[in-house]
């Protein structure tokens, strides 16, 4: 599913769309290489201090955030799907293996489970990038946009953008 043709439900999914001025083959290897994505994927002050990424369906994706506090927030996903710069999706309602859970092994992000889908279009030598957060419910929703959505993920995007005209 292209974000061309992805209808999100306004009831129950967050969406983040915009173009960023750099290639989507350096988006992509943001957020597969774990000593990329550690740069950027917590928006400042906090940090992602820890990361495992094994990219295939079925594969772990797994990060620690740290507060500025210092206490550390562990996130534990499954990959759904992998299309090399195109498309990433996984969920926190899976564990590696598809391994259902029971409740998501994350405290930074409460107790709603979502998906997450990142959609790369290139755009000449920009990157139409669309982040997608499916809920199973509206009270989850609100719950991940009460946290900030928007702002975080936005801020991360920035975070990403600035790293990759580094890389």
């Amino acid at each position: 599913m292209s974000s061309k043709t992805f209808k999100p439900d306004p009831k129950l999914d967050l969406v983040l769309e915009r173009v960023v001025d750099v290639p989507r083959e350096l988006v992509w290897r943001a957020w597969t290489e774990c000593e990329h994505l550690k740069k950027w994927f917590t928006p400042a002050p906090w940090q992602t201090v820890d990361c495992e990424i094994d990219l295939r369906p079925g594969g772990i994706f797994r990060t620690v955030m740290r507060s500025p506090e210092g206490q550390d927030f562990p996130n534990l996903g499954c990959y759904l799907e992998v299309i090399k710069n195109e498309k990433l999706a996984w969920t926190n309602a899976l564990g590696p293996g598809f391994r259902p859970m029971a409740s998501p092994e994350t405290t930074h992000c409460g107790t709603f489970m979502f998906t997450a889908m990142i959609m790369l279009e290139a755009q000449g030598k920009s990157t139409k990038y669309t982040a997608v957060a499916m809920h199973q419910n509206e009270a989850g929703r609100k719950q991940h946009a009460d946290m900030g959505f928007q702002d975080g993920w936005g801020a991360a995007l920035n975070q990403l953008v600035a790293h990759a005209k580094t890389m």
